[in-house]
């Protein structure tokens, strides 16, 4: 049966009812919450207010600014690039597909002593950890040793899943692509053969990644061969996991280097530690001045991406590495608050001024 339709017959522009049926009403419930009664707090912005906080603004982060970037200036730091695309560089041979393995020496200076321990850093350029198919690209179930996931990896490790009707151990994009160059550092002596300085490779990695995230397959009693068995080794690599390292306590899925190396950058440029340079003697120096050279053994493309290799050594503060912005940061925002206050400060003595005599001459 059709029925006419009349605007009348709407409340509240709602839909209209059927004759004879309650008309609907779409206001809200009369309660202090949907009518907006409840009570509520607004600062009154006065003078007298704003600008105290402009200059308490200014006053607390411009010391803070000086004392952060002083702290960052205090940090040694150096950075040696490698990569050889310099047809000067020492590291340029090793661009050649057919020099392998190639290895290649940097001469340098460090004209102040780095006190406490030092790190020594890798760093690469142009290269995106953060792709979404990239960082994907893992099985954190295998990674944690789990057997079932060890023999059968997740499907978001294609095209590193298998290879030769194998399962790959660890597989991947991330852990294919994982950081191979070896770099050695040595001090030359006035009168001496060069001495090598120690590098410790343990304690690079998070404690929650080395002892939670990352674990070995099951059987403590088996050999590490053994646990990785009916496995093969991503495509990239020239040995398989557990022979990363002779120590088994940093071999396999638990070997820091790689630990590190799965913990994907957010940006195209990035560092990640390499070793640890320990402070010896509180007498003397970690790394005195004088003249070093950096061993390169040459094993990691990136000439292909147009990308850059580097390696950095840098001593610590108590608020971590060299990191000059988060003081010129501090500086700015406090100064820009302060001459913000002195501004309006200025303007609220004219306008008030003008004001009260205006008031005394009407």
């Amino acid at each position: 049966m059709a029925m006419n339709y009349n605007a009348k017959d709407e409340v509240d522009g709602g839909p209209p009812c059927a004759p004879g049926g309650t008309a609907k009403n779409r206001r809200p419930d009369n309660t202090a919450f949907k009518q907006q009664r409840l009570p509520a707090w607004q600062p009154i912005l006065t003078a007298g207010t704003v600008l105290p906080t402009f200059f308490i603004i200014g006053l607390i982060f411009i010391p803070i600014g000086i004392g952060i970037f002083v702290t960052s200036n205090n940090i040694r730091e150096i950075e040696i690039d490698y990569t050889g695309t310099d047809p000067a560089s020492p590291c340029n041979k090793c661009l050649s597909p057919n020099v392998t393995p190639c290895i290649c020496t940097i001469n340098f200076t460090l004209e102040q002593s780095f006190e406490g321990n030092v790190f020594m850093y890798y760093g690469l350029s142009n290269f995106y950890q953060n792709h979404r198919r990239y960082v994907k690209s893992r099985d954190d179930s295998q990674l944690n040793g789990d057997p079932s996931a060890l023999l059968n990896p997740s499907k978001e490790c294609e095209p590193y899943r298998r290879n030769e009707d194998k399962p790959i151990a660890p597989c991947g994009a991330i852990a294919n692509s994982m950081f191979n160059d070896t770099l050695d550092l040595f001090l030359v002596g006035n009168e001496s053969d060069p001495t090598p300085i120690p590098l410790k490779k343990k304690g690079i990695a998070w404690w929650t990644d080395k002892n939670v995230k990352f674990r070995n397959p099951p059987g403590a009693d088996i050999p590490l061969e053994e646990r990785f068995k009916g496995t093969t080794k991503p495509v990239n690599w020239v040995k398989p996991v557990y022979m990363l390292d002779p120590d088994e306590d940093n071999s396999g899925f638990i070997n820091e280097d790689f630990i590190v190396w799965m913990r994907t950058a957010a940006l195209p440029t990035f560092r990640k530690l390499y070793r640890l340079i320990e402070r010896k003697n509180d007498l003397h120096p970690t790394l005195p001045a004088g003249r070093y050279y950096l061993n390169i053994t040459y094993n990691y493309p990136v000439h292909s991406f147009d990308g850059r290799k580097r390696m950095i050594l840098s001593t610590i503060s108590w608020m971590g590495g060299k990191n000059p912005f988060l003081g010129i940061a501090y500086i700015a925002i406090g100064s820009i608050s302060f001459l913000l206050g002195v501004v309006l400060l200025v303007i609220n003595h004219k306008y008030r001024n003008s004001s009260n005599t205006a008031d005394i001459t009407i």
